[in-house]
């Protein structure tokens, strides 16, 4: 029901992936399964590189990270979306949806920041192979960490208090699956002014410097590729971070299509909605098998640990 001439909203209406029987149920089935894939997949990496003792290096540390936010991440949406699924009631208490806006947004802050740092990680790989336990050495990774996650859930904070401080008076249907920045201020009946500058201005320059410094490192990396004489030593040296760049490549692409990329009245909201939550749900599923298919060494760790 909507909340109308109210100058305190105390729930908000989430959209169901589906008000069909004949379609909610196979969707639960498929996105339950995903959700444990992405669970178990993510799990066995992070535990492989616990294990192994010679994965405990920059790389794997980064990698295990990577792991963490990829079980976290949908973890923040997918059980609201799984139980909308299966009952009437799709509500969600507004500090429900405070937590979970800020959960997703730290969590996809952090991401996008691990990925310049892993970026970087794989420059020093190649481009400084002598230099590379000077440059990130144990202490330096635990920096950069610790500065990554920091900053992804500073910055949401930021983000997460201006859109909470929001009056909502208007209405309390919530234009997505799940709260997120954009769709919960569209429902303030006060001046989002704030809310979207800082949106723009934060998110602008933290999300712009991250993918300048992934960008940068890979033009760097592919020069230095590009260098090497002989056929085996490029191949050797593009297997290194191969498996990160095919990760960068579908975690951008989901944030284009979810945030960047333009509205058209040619495709249905409704249909956009969906690709994109699929998208979201399914890129951290992939990770785990990217790295398992195309690094020897993790795939030999996860067949060792299946062995135990």
């Amino acid at each position: 029901m909507d909340l109308y001439n109210l100058t305190t909203v105390t729930q908000f209406i989430l959209l169901r992936l589906s008000d069909l029987p004949e379609v909610r149920y196979p969707l639960f089935v498929a996105l339950l399964i995903i959700y444990q894939i992405t669970l178990v997949g993510n799990g066995a990496i992070i535990l492989a590189i616990t294990i192994e003792q010679k994965l405990h290096t920059p790389m794997y540390f980064l990698l295990a990270n990577l792991s963490l936010l990829d079980i976290f991440c949908p973890s923040t949406t997918v059980p609201k979306m799984l139980q909308n699924l299966l009952t009437e009631d799709h509500s969600i208490s507004f500090v429900g949806c405070a937590l979970q806006l800020y959960f997703l947004v730290a969590l996809l802050a952090t991401e996008v920041f691990l990925l310049a740092v892993m970026a970087y990680d794989r420059y020093v790989a190649i481009c400084f192979p002598l230099r590379y336990t000077l440059i990130m050495s144990h202490i330096r990774c635990a920096q950069l960490l610790t500065g990554t996650w920091a900053a992804g859930f500073l910055n949401s904070l930021l983000h997460t208090m201006t859109t909470i401080s929001l009056s909502f008076c208007k209405s309390n249907r919530v234009d997505q699956y799940y709260c997120d920045v954009p769709p919960v201020v569209a429902l303030s009946c006060s001046s989002t002014y704030m809310a979207e500058m800082v949106l723009l201005v934060v998110g602008g320059v933290f999300g712009t410097s991250a993918f300048l410094i992934t960008l940068i490192s890979y033009l760097y990396i592919i020069s230095t590729i590009l260098k090497i004489r002989s056929a085996e030593g490029k191949r050797k040296a593009f297997s290194t971070c191969a498996s990160h760049l095919t990760v960068v490549c579908l975690f951008y692409g989901t944030v284009i299509f979810n945030y960047i990329r333009p509205s058209s009245s040619k495709h249905s909201p409704a249909r956009d909605r969906l690709i994109s939550m699929l998208y979201g749900v399914m890129t951290p599923m992939l990770n785990p098998l990217i790295y398992s298919l195309r690094n020897t060494e993790v795939k030999g760790a996860l067949r060792r640990l299946l062995c135990f």
